[in-house]
């Protein structure tokens, strides 16, 4: 079985293809070094990205993002036939993200790909975009066989914290394609706080990498005083439910620029102290509420997925939580936590059942999973 897949829920162009492979294929692959079952050969996953184009706003402008998709997308979609050296013929199946996203932007997605589904008579899987995050921290490229996923092997239930530019929540996952929402933010998304963040201190987009790289710097050179006056609030932390708030964070920064630049200046020394203990802030929550959300519904596994999941401290100080409290912890190819194709297309394979005509969907921006 090949599948197409289409991902335009944001500022991100993507095309995948993935071949199945049947069991004699798994079977010649398997090693002494290779003992999990490899289920697709990824054939092509290309992504055009768009930061340039959103850079100067310091934030993606949808109107911007639809018109970047409808032209990069025939592009994309063009290169990726020809990487994996098959014709449109070839597709038994067209997966796209319907939702959750920017309408402008999904619609240049499904528009598409219901024509491609209406001119070659294919079926077509709407995924939603969430679904396919979660699923990308379950396939972890395979040892020693080049462009192969591997589905990983874990017990259910599972605690998936999904923390990206648009979404920031916890999701129990009792099965492939059995979600329940434990927890989401009220707010700003986590991604959404550090774009935030980086655009109050001077900094570039998007500001999740930029906050990282700042913050892995030395800072045992700054001065007392500002190490004193620099602490952030860690929102949320002890409430009784898993819900998330980031706004407030972003506020005490705001406050804490205004009062400390009247008698100090706003060095490169200090900014990479602000950005590391903003970053902190935000990672204790994230980990706080994982781990107790975990232990809350009796999951032995956490998995963490979405942007921000490529962050190294992040992906760090989980680990170490998680080894504390006797939890296995998946984590997404860092190739996989931003918007990509890929993970649609394999979300596409889990949701093969729901193949249908390209009349019968449509873009959905308030999607829930």
């Amino acid at each position: 079985m090949i599948i197409l897949a289409i991902e335009t829920s944001c500022d991100d162009t993507s095309v995948a293809i993935i071949s199945v492979l049947n069991e004699n294929d798994r079977n010649k692959l398997k090693t002494k070094n290779y003992k999990l079952k490899t289920d697709f050969k990824v054939l092509a996953n290309l992504v055009s990205s768009q930061i340039n184009i959103h850079k100067k706003w310091g934030g993606v402008v949808p109107n911007l993002a639809s018109r970047a998709h409808a032209k990069n997308l025939p592009i994309v979609f063009k290169r990726a036939l020809k990487e994996a050296n098959i014709t449109i013929e070839n597709i038994d199946a067209i997966a796209v993200t319907i939702g959750p996203g920017l309408a402008p932007s999904l619609l240049i997605g499904v528009h598409f790909a219901r024509a491609l589904a209406y001119k070659y008579n294919k079926p077509i899987i709407p995924i939603n975009h969430i679904n396919g995050h979660i699923l990308s921290a379950f396939f972890q490229k395979a040892e020693n066989v080049k462009c192969q996923m591997s589905n990983v092997k874990c017990s259910f239930p599972v605690m998936n914290l999904i923390v990206s530019g648009g979404h920031t929540s916890l999701y129990l996952m009792k099965n492939y394609g059995k979600y329940e929402l434990i927890g989401k933010t009220r707010d700003d998304a986590a991604g959404e706080a550090f774009d935030k963040a980086a655009k109050m201190l001077g900094l570039g987009y998007p500001g999740g990498p930029v906050i990282a790289a700042l913050a892995a710097r030395q800072v045992e050179s700054l001065k007392f005083k500002v190490k004193s006056e620099l602490k952030f609030p860690r929102p949320m932390i002890n409430s009784k439910d898993f819900d998330f708030s980031f706004s407030g964070l972003k506020t005490a920064l705001f406050y804490f620029l205004k009062n400390f630049s009247k008698t100090n200046k706003i060095t490169e020394k200090v900014r990479e102290k602000i950005a590391h203990e903003f970053q902190q802030s935000v990672i204790d929550v994230l980990i706080s509420k994982t781990i107790s959300a975990a232990k809350r519904y009796g999951a032995k596994t956490i998995a963490i997925s979405g942007g921000v999941s490529a962050n190294n401290e992040l992906r760090k100080q989980m680990e170490i939580k998680a080894e504390e409290n006797n939890l296995k912890i998946l984590l997404p190819p860092k190739n996989m936590t931003t918007d990509n194709a890929l993970m649609i297309a394999i979300a596409g394979y889990h949701n093969r059942d729901k193949k249908t005509i390209w009349d019968k969907i449509d873009a959905d921006p308030n999607l829930k999973l």
